[in-house]
């Protein structure tokens, strides 16, 4: 089917609900496995990189080239969306996230894989923003409002389960099969998304007179940001000529590309809609969220795999009941938002989010499952309280023609925040770990009489167990003192970069009364398709 000669689409005014729903659930299917892609090999790159006879620094770039490409693509999806239409953008993302994913599968080497991983997120990207610009043409009113707890769910869910499934297929299978399960959903969305969604029309006018240029300096703005802040930590940020390089590039192509997209008469991002209070609001409400749910599962597994020693199986099984909690929060959250102003519950959900940050930062060296329960329960009902009543507060407000460019900046926001969030962690726990290292260091010298006495007494034993050699046996419990004082260290930088989240959600918590109330909008007529 030619999208050029498409039938006329019908008005989702006009569709059943059951219609509507059906629609709708398949792109949600699309928008998961997406979203599923960024954080599911997160858990198995040491897997990832054994297979491929990779190093620490070549496998990162599994998960790093994933994001650059997706990153970029978000913004666009607006624009390609008005070109091709809804429904026929969604589905060539969904094919082309589909066989990218069969590539990953089956690459041979490291480059491969990166060039794999990067084609299969520019490619699956775009189904992304488009679910959101869906759920406020297909729903209105109070149905706006469960679509939007369903989004927000997924959202959320899908970066907070990456690990845990992404952990349990390595363990049981291999690492082929986190891309071959994408296989099956990933056709049945292609085939179904062009049968069932008729939302708009492709207009292939738009071809002709379009920003050309301001895309290709958002791409390299935003491409060489992602590479700035993800390599930044692992090199020492300015002192290395590439990333000095590439964070000077995207500081002058992001301010080339600003300027150009407030004098341009159709830009395909609407920079514009940053004059409604809400929707710059809920842009930085966004950026936060982004802060806390990729930030926190970022450290939460390198917090069990490097002081708790846990495999890729057991840090799934441990971080698992962040999505329970946050699936237990779905009905209680939809049946408050009819009855209580979104505001309020997205301050509540932010609150827990702080709270359960705040929580996370008392973090010791023998937490596991047990100890980890509580924050994460309330960071999981948190989520679905924060997520969900930001879409709506951000989205809602604006007018149907202003939906697709202006989504495609707010999702932006989510996963620039998430980057930002994990650089600077990165930078924490290299910085701080050596400096905690240090003060702890200092009581242990030849002036603590208890550290002599234990040094003595354990040492003592040790060269009875080597011959009767004292110094060896000294030798051997002194290297033992180094690495408990190095995981202690370790501990102390992890509960500070959690205390520094906590921080960033404490502040947008105080300004959420800075939002206005979002009246619902009336369905979209048919001239607005």
């Amino acid at each position: 089917m030619n999208p050029g000669t498409a039938p006329s689409p019908a008005v989702p005014g006009e569709l059943s609900t059951a219609a509507k729903i059906l629609a709708f659930g398949v792109m949600c299917v699309g928008f998961f496995i997406a979203l599923l892609d960024i954080q599911i090999v997160s858990a198995s790159l040491k897997e990832i990189g054994g297979g491929l006879s990779a190093s620490s620094d070549e496998v990162a770039w599994v998960q790093t080239s994933y994001l650059i490409a997706e990153i970029i693509v978000i913004p666009i999806s607006g624009w390609l969306s008005r070109v091709t239409s809804t429904r026929w953008l969604f589905c060539f993302s969904a094919i082309g996230f589909t066989a990218t994913s069969l590539l990953c599968g089956w690459a041979w080497d490291i480059r491969s894989m990166i060039l794999f991983r990067a084609l299969q997120g520019f490619l699956g990207g775009s189904m992304i923003p488009t679910v959101y610009t869906s759920a406020f043409h297909y729903f209105q009113g109070h149905q706006r409002v469960i679509a939007a707890a369903v989004i927000g769910a997924l959202a959320s869910l899908a970066p907070t389960f990456g690990p845990t499934i992404g952990g349990w297929i390595t363990d049981h299978y291999s690492w082929h099969w986190l891309f071959f399960i994408n296989l099956v959903p990933g056709v049945l969305v292609a085939v179904f998304v062009p049968v069932l969604v008729r939302i708009d029309k492709a207009d292939l006018s738009m071809l002709r007179g379009a920003d050309y240029l301001g895309m290709i300096l958002m791409a390299v703005c935003l491409g060489c940001l992602e590479y700035t802040l993800e390599e930044g930590p692992r090199w020492n940020w300015f002192e290395d000529s590439l990333i000095s390089a590439t964070a000077w590039v995207s500081l002058l192509t992001g301010m080339t590309f600003i300027w150009r997209s407030l004098a341009f008469k159709n830009p395909f991002v609407d920079l514009r809609a940053l004059k409604n209070p809400n929707f710059a609001l809920g842009c930085f409400f966004s950026f936060v969220t982004g802060i806390g749910i990729f930030a926190t599962i970022y450290l939460t597994p390198l917090f069990l795999g490097r002081v708790r020693g846990y495999s890729a199986l057991q840090t799934g099984e441990a971080i698992f009941s962040t999505g329970i909690f946050q699936m237990l929060a779905i009905p209680f959250y939809t049946y408050l938002a009819k009855r209580i102003d979104l505001r309020w519950l997205m301050m509540f959900g932010l609150a827990c989010f702080t709270l359960g940050l705040w929580e996370f930062s008392a973090i010791t060296h023998d937490w596991g499952w047990q100890q980890l329960l509580l924050p994460q329960a309330l960071r999981g009902f948190a989520q679905q309280f924060t997520v969900a009543p930001i879409v709506t507060l951000t989205l809602g407000g604006l007018a149907p023609s202003r939906l697709k460019s202006a989504s495609g900046l707010f999702n932006l926001m989510r996963n620039l925040g998430g980057a930002i969030g994990i650089a600077a962690c990165g930078t924490i726990l290299n910085d701080r770990a050596n400096l905690h290292f240090l003060r702890l260091a200092e009581h242990l010298n030849a002036t603590n009489t208890t550290l002599r006495h234990m040094l003595h007494q354990v040492g003592a034993r040790s060269a009875a167990a080597h011959g009767g050699d004292l110094v060896h046996g000294q030798a051997e419990e002194l290297k033992r003192l180094w690495s408990l004082t190095w995981r202690e260290a370790q501990v102390q930088t992890y509960a500070d970069a959690f205390l520094a989240i906590a921080v960033c959600l404490a502040i947008a918590t105080a300004m959420v009364p800075l939002l206005r109330r979002v009246a619902p909008l009336a369905a979209p007529s048919a001239e607005a398709h």
